[in-house]
């Protein structure tokens, strides 16, 4: 059987051509998607195909496909994925989107940290696709298991891992104390406990720790916009990631607090995603 085969096989199997060519590909140890089409004629080994069937029995399971695939794209980055971290979304791609774009009025120099960072997407991206002269990117964690993985991920991020600096510890206890940044950006956790709205699937996989946040989500987020003015610079920006139903309560909190230029920004899907507040 050649690797086209057995793609054909894996995607009847689970019903979705692409998903199963991303198996195969894992399974087959291509390095990126051209590899694997050059591969399609040839043969997997013993080896390649015990590995594609354990997957498939994981997934059987109702394993996110990412934790089985052991990897994800987030932006142009990479990322090693496994059950100590969040699974990367597409909504959380907009959020570094916004951070980086403000990060980017800061010039020569810019600072900027990635608080609750988990796998390490925004803050690695960050440092990714800002310039590499003049940028500093702290990336912090209250997990050690989530800053094992977000290391591995930074290992692999080639030269603009050099602007990048680890710290372990809830929110703002990970930074220096006399640390100042143009730019603070988290995706904390925001989801209410008890939320119904919530799929089952991430709350069966996914790690409590990074998802809930008090009786109405806005644990976290209350202690980022307290916390965030003793570390931003004034002009800084602060960007979180927040629930879709949380908007005009962010909105209350940043207008009540010391920062000016409020803003609540959709995701793809229209609803309220990201908060964008300057420091006053």
């Amino acid at each position: 059987m050649t690797w086209r085969e057995l793609w054909d096989e894996t995607a009847t199997t689970i019903g979705d051509r692409s998903q199963a060519r991303w198996l195969c590909e894992v399974a087959a140890s291509a390095e990126n998607g051209d590899d694997f089409t050059s591969m399609l004629g040839d043969e997997p080994t013993e080896r390649m195909v015990a590995h594609l069937d354990a997957m498939l029995v994981r997934l059987a399971t109702s394993e996110p496909l990412q934790y089985v695939l052991g990897q994800w794209s987030f932006r142009h980055i990479e990322l090693a994925i496994d059950r100590r971290v969040l699974i990367p979304r597409p909504e959380t791609e907009i959020v570094a989107g916004v951070a980086i774009g403000k990060a980017t009025e800061f010039d020569p120099e810019r600072m900027v940290a990635d608080l609750g960072t988990g796998s390490g997407a925004i803050g690695l991206s960050m440092a990714f696709e800002l310039p590499l002269e003049g940028t500093t990117v702290w990336i912090t964690d209250a997990s050690a298991d989530a800053l094992d993985l977000a290391r591995a991920n930074l290992a692999g991020l080639g030269r603009a891992g050099r602007n990048v600096r680890v710290g372990q510890g809830s929110w703002f206890e990970a930074l220096p104390p006399d640390a100042i940044f143009d730019v603070i950006v988290s995706n904390p956790p925001y989801v209410e406990i008890g939320s119904p709205d919530i799929d089952t699937s991430v709350t069966e996989w996914e790690p409590p720790a990074a998802l809930f946040a008090g009786g109405d989500g806005l644990d976290d987020i209350r202690a980022l916009i307290a916390g965030a003015p003793r570390h931003l610079r004034r002009g800084g920006w602060l960007v979180l990631e927040i629930g879709s139903s949380q908007g005009p309560a962010v909105a209350d909190l940043l207008g009540a607090s010391d920062y000016v230029e409020v803003e609540i920004r959709p995701d793809l899907a229209g609803h309220d995603r990201v908060a964008v507040a300057r420091r006053f």
